[in-house]
């Protein structure tokens, strides 16, 4: 990418949006490199969350008082906003708030799943796989009898499409699918594989953990019949999670969870429901969350969303290129290019990942290892556990030098 597109983004004025970026530790200055595993906040979306609760604070769709119909309309336009944020243009009938992207995969898996899926039925899974997916698909498919079957990840990192085409058949119900992969960085064709289930009468559920904080994301032009992603990776709060449904597929579901807020009618005898999403969201839901999600989305915005995933890519190269230059360091996934984000999984020759990370570590820079959640996806790499290097908006390529410090820290300590 040129360097003018980074120029246009102005690091050091959004740097100036994240005090926590000034901390230091034994007088190294905080390199924060686990923005896969969460994001740093920005102030607008604190100081919103903070306003929130100093002048509207009160519990949504109960009270006939101010501050209770304040809390509701704020609480309505998060959802409308964050829809319009990924393309759904049903607005908040197609977005549900959850805790989190793995509330919201066992919401469809347990709503839709348990009652849809049984005996000859299948289940499309990818080997790349977060546990949030793969966990949850295979624990309901145990339960309804289901079969769950494995698209194959390629040496270089990628989907095996003539495998996809293989595996997804029309006895395919389900097939789910990570946008963008956790441990690899790959961006899945998620549109492609929409369109191989649709011929095949299944739907398709994309896990866009990765996707909707670093990149443009539009649901509608994917086709995807659900698609979930999390506030706290993209500079929002965390504990709230988001759920988008095609209108007409969350109108039949049955609810997963039940209690307050999502009835409709209440009798010693039976229960009827709510409208969507509230049907999906029983109990007092997270509210001053949503309103710091609003202003997440409208601070990403303010970037641009391909401002951000070009400044992304263009960090996940640049640390690709100099890890690849050191000579004993194993890096996992596409080499850059089109289809790879702003992340990097490694190991270095001799050194256990959490060792690895505990040396970064002495040099402020915060980076993550273990299996990332990806367990069967590590077994076939034939490792145990990688280290992660991740990047966001507020960091540069000279950040990349201090990971490189610290791997040269690391050499010396096991020599």
């Amino acid at each position: 990418m040129s360097h003018q597109h980074v120029e246009a983004l102005d690091v050091e004025a959004i740097r100036a949006d994240f005090p926590i970026l000034e901390r230091e530790f034994d007088g190294s200055p905080l390199v924060y490199f686990d923005n896969a595993a969460t994001t740093q906040t920005p102030e607008p979306v604190v100081e919103a969350m903070s306003d929130y609760y100093r002048e509207t604070n009160a519990n949504v769709h109960r009270g006939i008082h101010h501050l209770s119909q304040e809390a509701s309309i704020a609480y309505e336009e998060a959802h409308d906003r964050v829809a319009e944020f990924v393309g759904a243009s049903g607005g908040r009938e197609e977005l549900v708030f959850t805790k989190n992207t793995t509330e919201s995969e066992n919401l469809v898996a347990h709503a839709w799943g348990l009652r849809e899926l049984g005996p000859g039925d299948e289940v499309v899974l990818t080997e790349m796989e977060h546990h949030a997916s793969l966990v949850t698909w295979q624990q309901v498919a145990e339960r309804t009898g289901a079969d769950v079957t494995y698209i194959e990840v390629d040496e270089t990192g990628r989907l095996d499409m003539d495998h996809a085409r293989e595996c997804i058949t029309d006895d395919t119900a389900m097939v789910s699918v990570v946008h963008v992969s956790n441990t690899l960085g790959t961006i899945n064709p998620v549109d492609e594989l929409a369109d191989i289930a649709h011929e095949h009468g299944a739907y398709v559920f994309v896990d866009g953990a990765q996707a909707v904080p670093t990149m443009p994301v539009d649901v509608e032009a994917i086709d995807a019949d659900f698609y979930a992603f999390s506030g706290h990776k993209m500079a929002g709060p965390t504990g709230i999670g988001c759920l988008y449904g095609k209108g007409h597929l969350l109108d039949e579901m049955e609810p997963y969870l039940y209690g307050g807020g999502m009835i409709r009618k209440v009798t010693f005898e039976e229960s009827t429901w709510g409208e969507v999403p509230w049907k999906f969201e029983p109990g007092t839901p997270p509210i001053a969350e949503a309103v710091g999600l609003h202003a997440a989305v409208d601070y990403l915005e303010g970037i641009g969303m391909e401002r951000v995933f070009e400044h992304e890519k263009e960090l996940g190269a640049a640390a690709y290129e100099a890890l690849e230059k050191e000579g004993d360091v194993e890096i996992y996934g596409p080499e850059p290019g089109p289809d790879r984000g702003g992340l990097v999984s490694f190991n270095l020759d001799g050194v256990h990942a959490h060792d690895l990370a505990s040396i970064t570590n002495d040099r402020a820079v915060a980076i993550r290892a273990g299996d990332h959640c990806t367990q069967p996806l590590h077994d076939k790499l034939g490792v145990a556990a990688s280290a992660r290097a991740s990047f966001y908006v507020y960091n540069t390529v000279d950040e990349i030098d201090a990971l490189l410090d610290a791997l040269e820290d690391a050499r010396q300590l096991f020599a």
